[in-house]
């Protein structure tokens, strides 16, 4: 594969990850996030939860004919061969998220979006199940959960959707 989507709720992984992908695989990275800021490829700041609105048609023309690894929360809205979607237990998804620094109210906000999968069917619905690759990050190391999304990219594991559950949480 050479365009894959690697997403996520925020805190899942996904940076780490994907910088640990690329060495091993010698893909490039687009780290979107970065990309939305620094090229402006948002519509307005949203003050209530302290982000840009992020203008998807002016990422898809920003990014034209993309190779590589896309990374961000939002890189399933764009077209790839396949997507790798990150996962975390809520309660480690919460502490990642305070522990670098958001609000406990977006902490939180993120960690019930995580529990009701949000991200995951978001990607399904726009991939298919044959597409997407989901992997839960809890207590994992991040380059174990790396040789993961290696063998997903490398075709060595066969998509699966539905292998993680959080509803728990709620």
């Amino acid at each position: 594969m050479t365009r894959v989507a690697l997403t996520g709720t925020p805190g899942t992984g996904k940076t780490t990850v994907s910088e640990a992908v690329a060495d091993r695989t010698g893909l490039d990275v687009i780290h979107l996030n970065d990309a939305i800021r620094e090229e402006k490829l948002f519509t307005e700041r949203d003050a209530e939860r302290d982000s840009l609105v992020t203008d998807l048609d002016a990422v898809a023309e920003w990014l034209g004919e993309w190779d590589g690894v896309l990374e961000s929360h939002l890189a399933h809205h764009f077209d790839a061969e396949a997507a790798v979607v990150l996962r975390c237990h809520p309660e480690e998804l919460e502490r990642r998220l305070l522990d670098r620094g958001e609000t406990e109210a977006k902490a939180r906000e993120n960690a019930e979006s995580e529990a009701l999968d949000v991200v995951l069917a978001e990607t399904v619905e726009r991939f298919g199940e044959d597409a997407v690759y989901e992997i839960d990050t809890t207590d994992r190391d991040p380059e174990a959960v790396a040789e993961d999304v290696v063998a997903a990219v490398e075709g060595e594991t066969d998509p699966r959707v539905g292998t993680v559950d959080f509803i728990d949480y709620l």
